[in-house]
């Protein structure tokens, strides 16, 4: 006869507590090299020189910050993280979108990368998708699916290669950023099934003219930027149509062709006497970034970014609030766009950022003794649970 195994009957609960003493950390890890926050599920690792992903990534993590590292490839490593909603992959050395990004993602932020063409597998079924930024790279074609983007809002394309005009944006975009690329033509249709696009950034480009009612099916368009543009003015017969466009429309727009005007459009005219393009980008980094070869230097990011995103150098923020959980904080530029995009040049910004209200008191006094009774009530519990696993043994 088989004699089957006897298991003391105390060394099960003993098991089960040494199980739930060090599963717990396990659970709880957060990588060496990066700095973690709301119970590890928001990680920041921007900026430590990184050429892969970290390892000990929680399966749960909300946010995740890789910006301002080495990294070439993230193909199919993502894929897993079904609870990530914000991905900061920006300023690194990829070459095309990562494969498999999770479907749970609703802001993407790829800016100062090499990518160059955009496939519509990149982006397709990615249903919950808001926010898109690929700003800073080499992109000169880009595939979207629009109905398989149906809750992007924000899509900030600028300076890229483009010579034309994504066609087939998703319906629902409200702000479209394609400043400072090549872009010569707006093919027409291209334009005609965004109902819901209220900003739309067309400056520093190569346009000459446009066809004419090529904005007609905006109609909740209110800001359109059209300055450093080299406008054929002496070609009256393609650019009359624009001019007498520009003059009924009711939208806003900045730096009006032929050098008209400063500001264009029946309402909300500008103060401005002079039109400066910079000043009214989606631009998400410094100023001084104009290819995706060269990096920022991290004092060039304004704050209005490190409040959305993990915080991209501790030093620089220690005084900042911790990032909060998707839905916990809410930025709004402009009225209804839901990213942070920040400006680094000294202009005036839209951004108004909402969060719950806090108390401050002597931070030196209450975070001592706030730390010192968090670790004798932390100790305590550590020396209680292992004297209950030792007891346990012993018996």
């Amino acid at each position: 006869m088989k004699r089957k195994a006897q298991i003391a009957p105390a060394s099960m609960p003993a098991n089960l507590l040494l199980l739930l003493l060090f599963g717990v950390r396990v659970l709880a890890i957060c990588p060496p090299m990066c700095t973690c926050s709301r119970g590890h599920r928001v990680v920041d690792c921007s900026a430590r020189g990184l050429a892969i992903l970290p390892e000990s990534l929680q399966h749960n993590i909300h946010f995740l910050n890789l910006s301002y590292n080495r990294i070439q490839n993230l193909d199919g490593l993502l894929k897993h993280f079904d609870h990530l909603r914000t991905l900061d992959i920006s300023y690194n050395h990829l070459h095309h979108l990562p494969v498999g990004l999770p479907r749970a993602l609703w802001d993407i932020r790829a800016s100062g990368n090499y990518i160059r063409q955009l496939e519509k597998n990149d982006t397709a079924y990615h249903w919950n998708l808001q926010n898109l930024d690929l700003s800073f790279n080499l992109l000169e074609r880009a595939v979207l699916i629009n109905n398989t983007l149906s809750n992007l809002q924000s899509l900030n394309l600028s300076h890229n290669k483009f010579w034309t005009v994504p066609t087939n944006m998703p319906y629902n975009l409200e702000m479209v950023d394609l400043s400072h690329n090549y872009l010569l033509q707006i093919l027409p249709g291209s334009l005609d099934r965004l109902p819901r696009l209220k900003r739309f950034y067309l400056h520093a480009n190569r346009f000459t003219s446009l066809s004419k009612d090529i904005f007609n099916q905006l109609d909740d368009l209110q800001l359109l930027t059209l300055g450093d543009n080299p406008w054929a003015c002496e070609d009256e017969e393609n650019i009359n149509h624009l001019l007498t466009w520009m003059q009924k429309t009711p939208a806003k727009v900045l730096g009006c062709p032929c050098y008209t005007r400063p500001t264009c459009g029946e309402v909300h005219l500008a103060t401005r006497r002079t039109w400066h393009s910079a000043a009214f980008t989606e631009q998400p980094l410094g100023a001084d970034a104009r290819h995706p070869g060269h990096r920022v230097p991290l004092h060039a990011v304004t704050s209005g970014y490190l409040s959305k995103s993990a915080q991209l150098n501790v030093a620089l923020n220690a005084n900042a609030m911790n990032t909060s959980e998707a839905g916990e904080q809410v930025l709004i530029l402009g009225g209804g766009f839901r990213t942070s995009t920040p400006h680094s040049l000294s202009t005036q910004s839209s951004t108004t950022i909402r969060t719950r209200s806090t108390k401050k008191a002597h931070p030196g006094k209450a975070q001592s003794t706030s730390h010192q009774i968090h670790k004798r009530s932390f100790e305590t519990t550590i020396w209680s649970l292992l004297c209950t696993v030792v007891i346990l043994r012993a018996l």
